[in-house]
């Protein structure tokens, strides 16, 4: 399967403002490219790139002031298939997870797991380890929050979420990945392009994604809250402790989004 992807996403900045990207997509996925992924800039800027502390493919601008505008547009391949149910994946104990793991058990800015640890141990102490409490945390959080574009809300954590039972993408992952973290569960934040793929088509404008990835059994596998069930055609962007650490953009100075376009579509040939 051929996918079309990328976005045009418009800045406007009152002064030369510093900003860093996470626009690339992930370089395990760079293999698949059937088309180079660049970023572009509709002015005069010179682009940096570089590996953040999460192994995504980052860049470094300084924006002038005005409006700037970042785009991409790539072919990528995707085998299709949709994402694999570890059914018989274990859970580790703590001690047998590698080093580098152990940052996705620790609470974050989002996912604030001091605030659920309690509930979470009251309500899923008792279920199966592994995979079986993976997916009832899964089933409670897509249960327990109501997906609302209008209710996006930047500054809700994992327990805003709990709390408010509403939210975006973002929120379900928050929400799910701070309750596996305190079931002693690896977890960590994904961002990328899931079109509609396989599935009817979402009458809201196309938007990148939020899912996350759980460690079990020696390797990581992705999960998704709000859709609670097995996608096609994902396109890993980043990954990282929560969306912190994987913002589309971070400046360093004022800049307003004032344009926000995202492709994501499967390519029919003729």
């Amino acid at each position: 399967m051929k996918i079309r992807a990328g976005f045009n996403l418009g800045y406007e900045c009152t002064q030369p403002t510093p900003m860093l990207l996470a626009l690339n997509i992930h370089p395990s996925r760079r293999v698949d490219l059937l088309s180079e992924q660049v970023l572009t800039f509709d002015r005069d800027i010179e682009a940096w790139n570089y590996m953040d502390g999460f192994g995504n493919a980052c860049s470094r601008i300084l924006a002038p002031p005005g409006l700037t505008t970042i785009s991409t547009s790539f072919d990528i391949y995707d085998d299709g298939q949709p994402d694999i149910i570890p059914e018989h994946a274990v859970q580790h104990a703590i001690k047998d997870l590698p080093d580098d793991v152990l940052v996705y058990l620790l609470g974050s800015r989002y996912c604030d797991t001091d605030r659920l640890a309690d509930f979470a141990w009251q309500n899923f102490g008792t279920t199966p380890t592994g995979w079986a409490r993976v997916k009832s945390i899964l089933d409670f959080t897509h249960d327990r929050i109501v997906f609302d574009y209008n209710r996006a809300d930047s500054t809700r954590s994992a327990y805003g979420g709990f709390m408010d039972q509403t939210g975006v993408c973002r929120d379900f992952a928050h929400l799910a990945i701070t309750l596996c973290r305190c079931m002693n569960i690896p977890a960590r934040y994904c961002t990328g392009y899931l079109g509609d793929i396989g599935v009817p088509q979402d009458p809201n404008p196309m938007d990148f994604s939020a899912w996350f990835q759980v460690y079990l059994g020696g390797c990581w596998h992705t999960v998704d809250a709000r859709h609670n069930k097995p996608r096609i055609g994902r396109i890993l962007m980043a990954t990282g402790r929560d969306a912190i650490d994987v913002a589309l953009t971070t400046n360093f100075g004022p800049a307003q989004l004032v344009r926000f376009e995202v492709i994501t579509d499967e390519i029919i040939d003729a």
